[in-house]
């Protein structure tokens, strides 16, 4: 899940919301202004409930970035670097670099973020009886109490013992620790996950189609993108598991060539060079790597103004670019990498670009792979 847009940084890690987000913002915000609140309080104005309904779904979502920031500073404790941390339409999810080394890190790592969040649930409850004590405006003793009880079912939801929960990371952290192999208790953990989304979409479906309540819908909503991410999880650790032990160097593109930033973007879409190869290409500023340019971006820039602009004024960043060295392990470079031009990642030996890696490339590396005897593997 890629951000649509980035907040900012905290405690180094880049923090991005996807748009889907605004989506439960404004259910949230809705149900408390138009139901909750004026059912609970009646008699208030409008502007109120609308005030209050919008200040406690903030609050929420910074609730919930409060549980994937622990998730991603228990991570660094334990070894495993943060690519970043993104909101979305069901939570939020902090992307690591790699896997746990052991058991026990991934038992810490993922089971910090049931924790906080029972945590803030305990805060809120206090917070909110405290606040009752002192003859506190009821409107504000009840969204205090809402976030008490969301952040606790929050917890609870989140250790259900199916990926990709929380609670199915501490499974596969189990399974691991019995059995010794990391990928069959991957396998465990998605069968598990799948078995949840499918269960939770027989409940919403009947719950919709007995009493027409659209909160049925919503629990089955929940449950397929339960069982689309499990799955994609178990697909991503079969491959993993083909890719073990191979460098990033046997996948790459040696050699790539190359964009001088200081081109002009008229200069790199007539250049016969960058025609027909690549659909992107690495931004060089005397001989290092500043950045990544795609022929769609630079194909963007009218042509009255192409013979003005420059290609580091429309690369994408190299702070923006996944950028590995070659020894690398391919296996943990696969969960950073997605689809798209823009997402090649570049391979950087000692500030020297020497390769280039997409998707196309690690799948004919797995293809190379499954047809190859495990005794060959070592001369990739």
């Amino acid at each position: 899940m890629r951000a649509t847009f980035v907040l900012g940084r905290i405690a180094g890690v880049r923090v991005g919301v996807h748009w889907s987000v605004l989506l439960v913002f404004g259910i949230i915000a809705f149900g408390l202004s138009q139901g909750r609140l004026p059912e609970t309080y009646p008699g208030r104005a409008w502007a109120v409930y609308w005030a209050a309904g919008l200040c406690t779904a903030v609050v929420f979502f910074a609730s919930l970035l409060a549980h994937e920031l622990a998730h991603a500073v228990v991570a660094r404790r334990n070894g495993v670097e943060v690519d970043d941390i993104v909101l979305w339409l069901l939570g939020g999810a902090a992307r690591l670099k790699a896997e746990a080394s052991s058991p026990g890190a991934e038992l810490r790592i993922a089971g910090v973020g049931p924790l906080v969040s029972l945590l803030l649930g305990g805060l809120f409850a206090l917070g909110a009886w405290l606040l009752d004590l002192a003859s506190a405006s009821g409107i504000v003793v009840e969204m205090v109490a809402w976030l008490a009880g969301i952040n606790v079912l929050l917890a609870i939801f989140n250790s259900v013992p199916a990926a990709p929960l929380d609670g199915g990371r501490l499974l596969r952290a189990f399974l691991w620790w019995r059995t010794g192999d990391r990928l069959r208790a991957t396998a465990g953990a998605t069968a598990a996950g799948r078995f949840f989304g499918w269960l939770l979409v027989a409940l919403g479906v009947i719950t919709f189609l007995t009493s027409r309540a659209f909160g049925g819908l919503w629990l089955a909503l929940i449950g397929w993108f339960l069982i689309a991410a499990a799955t994609t999880e178990g697909q991503q650790a079969q491959l993993r598991g083909v890719l073990a032990g191979v460098p990033v160097r046997d996948a790459m593109t040696s050699g790539p060539l190359t964009v001088p930033a200081d081109t002009t973007v008229a200069g790199f879409l007539t250049d016969p060079r960058f025609r027909y190869r690549h659909s992107a290409f690495p931004v060089t500023a005397a001989g290092v790597p500043v950045g990544l340019v795609t022929l769609d971006s630079a194909r963007q820039v009218p042509r009255t103004e192409a013979h003005a602009v420059a290609v580091r004024q429309v690369m994408v960043p190299l702070t923006q670019v996944t950028v590995v060295g070659p020894d690398s392990p391919l296996a943990d470079l696969l969960p950073r990498m997605q689809p798209g031009a823009e997402h090649r990642v570049l391979v950087v030996d000692d500030g020297r670009l020497v390769g280039i890696v997409s998707l196309s490339d690690v799948s004919r590396t797995v293809n190379w792979l499954m047809r190859t005897a495990p005794g060959r593997r070592d001369g990739l």
